[in-house]
Order: C-alpha cells, then sequence, then structure tokens
C-alpha cells in the first residue's frame, strides 16, 4: 500500500455512514482482508485494491468524504453494524484485516495487546519501573486499577512476575 501521510487530515469514525452505503463503493474479501473498489471513480478503477498504510500501520480508505480505517470497515461489511468498541489485530499485524484476525474489544483489552515497554520507561520491561534505591517494581492494571505484583532485585524477575500476571489477567476469549 502506498504512504500518503501527508493528505489532509480527514474526520475518521464517522458512524453515520451506513453498511449500504460502504457495500455500495467496496467489495471486502474477508479471507484476504483487501477491499477494492466497485465502481468507476476519480482517479480509482473498478476491481483495483483501495487504501493506504497510515505511520501507525494501519490501513485507511477514503469513502464519502472521510478516511476510515479498513478495519473498521471490515467489521461494519461482515456485521452490518460499527463496532461498538476497538477493533483488535489478533496478530498483532495492523494490516492485516482478514475477519478471522479481527475482535470488538473494549479500550482496556486492546491495551493488552502491548508487547514493548514505551520509550520512556527506564527499566526496559513492560510493566516494570526502577525505583531510586535500584529495585524494580512490577505492576498491572486490572479492571481499571494497578496491582502491585511487588518489588524485585532484577528487572528480568519482575518482568517474569508481570509476564505471569499478565497470562492470568489479560487473557481475551
Amino acid at each position: 500500500f502506498p504512504s500518503h501521510d501527508s493528505l489532509e487530515p480527514m474526520k475518521q469514525y464517522n458512524t453515520d455512514v451506513s453498511r449500504e452505503e460502504v457495500a455500495a463503493l467496496l467489495n471486502y474479501d474477508p479471507q484476504t482482508g483487501l477491499f477494492t473498489h466497485k465502481v468507476n471513480g476519480h482517479k480509482r478503477k473498478a476491481g483495483a485494491v483501495t487504501g493506504r498504510l497510515d505511520n501507525r500501520g494501519y490501513v485507511r480508505i477514503r469513502l464519502l468524504g472521510y478516511e476510515l480505517k479498513a478495519h473498521r470497515l471490515a467489521w461494519l461489511l461482515t456485521y452490518g453494524t460499527w463496532p461498538a468498541a476497538e477493533i483488535d489485530h489478533i496478530n498483532g499485524c495492523p494490516s492485516d484485516n482478514r475477519i478471522i484476525n479481527l475482535r470488538d474489544v473494549s479500550v482496556a483489552q486492546n491495551g493488552w495487546n502491548r508487547t514493548k515497554a514505551m520509550r520512556n520507561n527506564k527499566s526496559g520491561y513492560l510493566g516494570v519501573s526502577r525505583s531510586a534505591d535500584g529495585r524494580f517494581h512490577a505492576q498491572i492494571g486490572v479492571n481499571g486499577e494497578q496491582r502491585s505484583l511487588g518489588w524485585f532485585s532484577t528487572a528480568e524477575e519482575a518482568a517474569a512476575a508481570y509476564v505471569a500476571a499478565k497470562a492470568v489477567h489479560h487473557a481475551i476469549e
């Protein structure tokens, strides 16, 4: 997909666009996750794959004056309604819009997929922070609150505690 991040910003998440409007303009292949145009139009041909990758790896499609995320359109075309919350890419690949790879989850559940610590995390591990005395604290968010997993002498021990807690508390069915 081409990347055109310099394009002017457009509205996103317009749930006023109906399934019928989208279905009249786009085909969606749930096996490949690709979208194609149904009709010829300005700078597009019927049958041509559509969408562009944004700077975070998500496919976006310009449609009806909006720039919409392809995974949300896939959900709409497959299930007939907009997702209730966020769409999680199960395999962690934001451009993989096969319907088998998508699920409607809460914002918190979608955050559970994070596999790397944020850039400003000095411990280098997800869920682990370093104290001024050199010890490492592991904690995990559960139901909107932070739970301490304990203090450890190494970042690796704290990270192991976090990974074990994540397996218990962040399992999505």
